[in-house]
């Protein structure tokens, strides 16, 4: 091997890539992750100095025969390095045995009840353990592709923190025919959406409509807003007082569009933040002290916003039949619920 060049091993898929060089002379006492930065290999192969520092604190680079941990250890002449690149994550979801609740399933597609907690599809910091990766699990090839390798048979999202029901497509032609659906929201095609929701105060009247534009928040960018008509997109929910609780109440809403985080920011427009909703409803922390001590309990051991997607009706895109499920409050709500109404 010449001195100052690396020796690469391309190796079984399964296994590490390896890059070994041998230390030249005028490389004597530089850094060990400076060294490896601006090795022309390492620069093609997209690895950046903190990736390389994460790297060697993994335990995978040796000097000569030793492990070395230390990013910041100078080297010597001759010193032979050797680092072991895992291979890159799947660039397609994979088959993950993961628990679903499938309240409906035909040829055609599927209804599911999501836990609070589960993604539904891969994206930046969840690329498994996705409800995608589940429906892999017990679709099998069966899948609608429209939605894209990463979104296969989505048709439409739920937060990961909110429960309750979704309907996904098995065929394209499924797939089309509910993208219509959720596109028209209702107005002219059979769809129904209710979700239950527990919110901070209670609305002065029984029922409204909010009509307030949505976009991505102006400086909170993980966020989104009511914003002026020119910078967000249509957003309308209706929403119906169920039961008051003293400083909080129960509320069931309906989408007449389907916005990110919709009935979270609308709500928290009006006054009336989710319960649980650190994004949205944050500076009503200190409603908990007005509760009662298991209420008061119940609110801070939730761990996520009081929504659930309680109701789904639509026709059915292939076979026409008319189709309406419900989902009963999973047992954190419930026990919410129960707390609220004794308190």
């Amino acid at each position: 091997m010449r001195e100052g060049v690396a020796e690469i091993a391309l190796v079984d898929e399964e296994d590490d890539i390896l890059f070994s060089f041998e230390v030249p002379p005028e490389a004597a006492g530089a850094r060990l992750d400076r060294f490896l930065a601006e090795r022309p290999e390492l620069i093609a192969a997209h690895l950046s100095r903190t990736r390389l520092k994460a790297l060697i604190e993994d335990g995978r680079l040796t000097i000569g025969a030793a492990a070395a941990r230390d990013a910041s250890r100078r080297l010597a002449a001759g010193d032979s390095v050797t680092l072991a690149v895992p291979p890159p994550e799947p660039a397609e979801p994979q088959p993950e045995n993961i628990p679903l609740n499938v309240v409906f399933e035909d040829a055609h597609l599927l209804v599911v009840d999501k836990p609070a907690g589960l993604v539904v599809h891969p994206a930046h910091g969840h690329e498994t353990g996705t409800l995608v990766n589940a429906l892999l699990a017990h679709c099998g090839a069966s899948l609608s592709g429209i939605g894209g390798v990463k979104k296969p048979g989505i048709v439409h999202r739920i937060d990961k923190d909110t429960s309750g029901l979704l309907v996904v497509a098995k065929t394209d032609a499924a797939h089309k025919g509910l993208s219509r659906l959720f596109e028209d929201h209702g107005r002219k095609l059979h769809l129904v959406r209710e979700y239950l929701a527990f919110v901070w105060g209670a609305p002065e009247r029984r029922h409204g409509v909010i009509e307030a534009p949505i976009g991505r928040h102006s400086t909170q960018r993980e966020k989104m807003a009511v914003v002026p008509e020119e910078r967000g997109r249509e957003a309308v929910t209706h929403w119906e007082l169920v039961e008051t609780f003293g400083p909080a109440s129960l509320v069931a809403c309906q989408l007449e569009t389907g916005r990110t985080h919709q009935i979270r920011v609308h709500m928290a427009h009006i006054g009336h933040p989710l319960i649980g909703d650190a994004a949205y409803g944050a500076g009503f922390k200190t409603k908990t002290a007005l509760l009662a001590p298991a209420a008061r309990a119940a609110v801070e051991t939730l761990g996520r916003q009081a929504l659930h997607a309680a109701s789904l009706g639509f026709t059915h895109p292939v076979t026409r039949e008319e189709l309406m499920f419900e989902s009963e409050l999973p047992e954190d709500l419930t026990a919410l619920q129960k707390a609220l109404e004794a308190s």
